[in-house]
């Protein structure tokens, strides 16, 4: 019998006297089926969230709680990005705009909202700042505003002003050109002080305005006349 299991006949077969042992067909079948299965669940988690939907048919009842799961997962790390990189610019408003935009700007959403006006140059400065700060934190929400048609009759003299929110609430407020230090302000500077509200997660160790200051008196002690022995010996 070619088809049979011996030893005589897998030497024959070996040397191509006998073709092959038929496989039966259902044996085929549950082999192709089982590798079909194998393949879906080693690649699901290459899968986005669209392949997981057109696929979602050829997944096993075993494989369902797991797939479940890990669409789940994908999904947040979805939201997560979105909500991460959900700005990066900084973004013109007007008055009208100012409660959806400020007070109903989302759940978690930090709003750091400058008010200004045209021919100020501490309020120009502060604007390229803040243009360089919101592409390097896109999580946060950069505003600018012309002050009168943000708030009407708003004062001049309280130009630049900087308001910080979070879920409507004020977490910090600068007004004034004194607060900013004028046009010596540094964008690193400007990052520190937004950092303390909470807006922003700076990677700076420590206050920028701080080494300057400690230099600027470290230079001041430098350039002090010094007494020598004779005077403090006449005093």
């Amino acid at each position: 019998d070619p088809n049979a299991d011996t030893e005589w006949n897998d030497i024959l077969r070996k040397k191509g006297i006998l073709p092959p042992k038929e496989t039966p067909k259902d044996e085929d079948k549950e082999e192709e089926e089982q590798l079909r299965q194998l393949s879906v669940v080693k690649t699901y988690e290459d899968m986005t969230l669209g392949e997981l939907e057109e696929n979602e048919d050829e997944f096993n009842e075993e494989d369902e709680m797991a797939i479940e799961m890990y669409r789940q997962k994908r999904l947040a790390e979805w939201k997560a990005n979105q909500i991460k990189n959900a700005f990066g610019e900084v973004n013109e408003i007007s008055g009208q705009d100012y409660i959806k935009e400020v007070n109903k700007a989302g759940e978690g959403i930090w709003v750091v909202l400058h008010l200004y006006k045209q021919g100020i140059p501490l309020c120009t400065l502060i604007n390229q700042h803040l243009s360089v700060l919101a592409h390097k934190f896109p999580q946060t929400k950069f505003l600018k505003s012309i002050s009168t048609t943000c708030i009407p009759n708003y004062p001049d003299r309280n130009l630049p002003t900087v308001f910080v929110y979070n879920e409507g609430e004020m977490k910090g407020q600068f007004i004034g050109p004194l607060v900013f230090g004028g046009m010596n302000l540094k964008c690193d500077e400007l990052e520190w002080r937004l950092s303390e509200t909470g807006a922003i997660k700076t990677d700076l160790e420590e206050n920028p305005r701080k080494q300057i200051q400690d230099q600027l008196m470290t230079s001041i002690r430098c350039s002090a006349p010094k007494h020598s022995e004779e005077d403090s010996d006449e005093d």
